[in-house]
């Protein structure tokens, strides 16, 4: 009897559990069914109309918790309406910020298009909190090629554009390209090559050599420097009288630079002036009055002309200073018959090194402003064979000067001076020549 009843209990359990089972399960998957249309339905992809692009950039953006979120790949299909659309709906304590995506329509032009992650409400506060999201916009080109507006650097100034509650920086540019630096690239004006060679060899000797200028000085021990000085300083001197007398001027008639002649004058003072006036000082006033011509030849106050009659004298003034060169280099007595000195050999060997060594700075100067005049006349080459024949001299550096016989086994470095010397003169004659016809 006890089985019975505990058999007949277990029965109406059954049949009362049961049907509230079978109910509340079909109620829960009524539940899901719906939660699932409700937020189902914000994950619906954004439609772009024409070109379609494929975002593969997975870019990790802020939220709200200091976290990174990797945003996904994202198909952008064709939109049959011509427009952008934004479909979803946003929960209660979620909201979702979208940057302005620039779109151009009606040529098939291309549009720029980026999307951002959902960010999480500040609700406790009771107010939103704007939220600074990464933009990487994929910018593609329209079919008549115009880029899309790049994005301004550091380096560039750009003006805000207020659109739709979003600031956007556009940088200053021209049909979506950077302005041109009209400082670039800018020639350089006729002559700034030969004055600054015309100074750059007498500057080092003032500033840059050891001791600084020696000709003056009271108690003379470095003799071949000296004359190397000598022989730099006759070229600038030459150099300088060429620039104010006929290279700065259109003709005779034409009037001085007066930086130009005030520098010519200041060069005249002898080398071995000691005080009142010292030649250092005057030296460098004469270079700084062809720094002050250099100065004005950059912006165009002042003249420089690349004509034959303007190159000519200079080239025959090197032409006579070569010359007087090569006869100290071979002869064999002085003028009043008495046998060459040894101490005069190295006299004659350094002054006639410091001239070469200058007048190829200079003459270097000359093939690059004076190009179109030499190339018109057929005259480069001539002017190229000078310029080695002194870069030979100025590079003889032996220990000691020696004039032994021409016969003898022991060098004459005098004779040696005087070949490269004697090609460098008769080049510049063939050059003069050559620009005189």
């Amino acid at each position: 009897m006890a089985d019975n009843g505990e058999g007949s209990k277990g029965t109406g359990f059954r049949k009362f559990a049961t049907p509230r089972i079978i109910g509340g399960i079909g109620i829960a998957a009524v539940v899901l069914w719906a939660l699932t249309l409700i937020f189902g339905s914000s994950e619906a992809p954004q439609v772009v109309t024409d070109n379609t692009h494929i975002s593969d950039r997975s870019t990790a953006v802020p939220t709200t918790s200091g976290t990174h979120a990797a945003a996904p790949a994202q198909v952008n299909p064709p939109h049959p309406s011509g427009t952008t659309a934004t479909t979803g709906q946003i929960g209660s304590n979620m909201h979702a910020t979208a940057t302005d995506p620039e779109i151009t329509t009606g040529h098939g032009a291309a549009a720029t298009h980026e999307t951002d992650t959902a960010h999480d409400a500040a609700t406790d506060k009771g107010t939103d909190a704007d939220h600074a999201t990464d933009t990487h916009p994929t910018t593609a080109e329209s079919t008549h090629g115009a880029p899309a507006q790049p994005e301004p650097s550091h380096d560039q100034p750009a003006a805000s554009h207020d659109t739709g509650g979003h600031t956007a920086a556009v940088p200053e540019t021209t049909e979506g390209h950077p302005l041109p630096d009209t400082n670039l690239h800018k020639p350089t004006p006729k002559g700034v090559a030969f004055v600054e060679a015309a100074i750059k060899p007498l500057q080092f000797e003032l500033e840059e050599r050891w001791w600084g200028w020696r000709p003056n000085d009271l108690i003379d021990l470095t003799d071949n420097v000296n004359m190397f000085q000598l022989g730099v300083l006759e070229v600038t001197r030459r150099t300088t009288v060429a620039l104010a007398e006929r290279i700065a001027r259109t003709g005779s008639t034409d009037s001085f630079d007066e930086n130009l002649e005030e520098a010519m004058n200041w060069f005249m003072v002898k080398a071995t002036s000691f005080w009142f006036p010292s030649a250092e000082s005057k030296y460098h006033d004469g270079l700084e009055e062809l720094e002050k011509y250099l100065e004005k030849l950059k912006v165009g106050k002042a003249t420089f002309y690349t004509r034959t009659d303007n190159l000519i004298p200079l080239l025959a003034s090197f032409e006579d200073l070569m010359g007087s060169c090569d006869e100290n280099l071979v002869k064999q007595t002085n003028e009043d018959g008495s046998p060459m000195s040894s101490f005069a050999v190295d006299n004659y060997f350094y002054y006639t090194k410091g001239v070469a060594d200058a007048m190829a700075t200079v003459l270097e100067a000359v093939h690059h402003d004076f190009l179109l005049t030499l190339e018109s006349r057929h005259g480069t080459e001539l002017l190229h064979h000078a310029i080695v024949s002194c870069q030979q001299a100025a590079a003889l550096d032996p220990w000691i000067v020696l004039n032994s016989d021409l016969s003898s086994v022991f060098a004459n470095h005098r004779a040696n001076m005087a070949a490269p010397i004697s090609h460098a003169r008769f080049y510049l004659g063939q050059l003069i020549k050559t620009l005189s016809t």
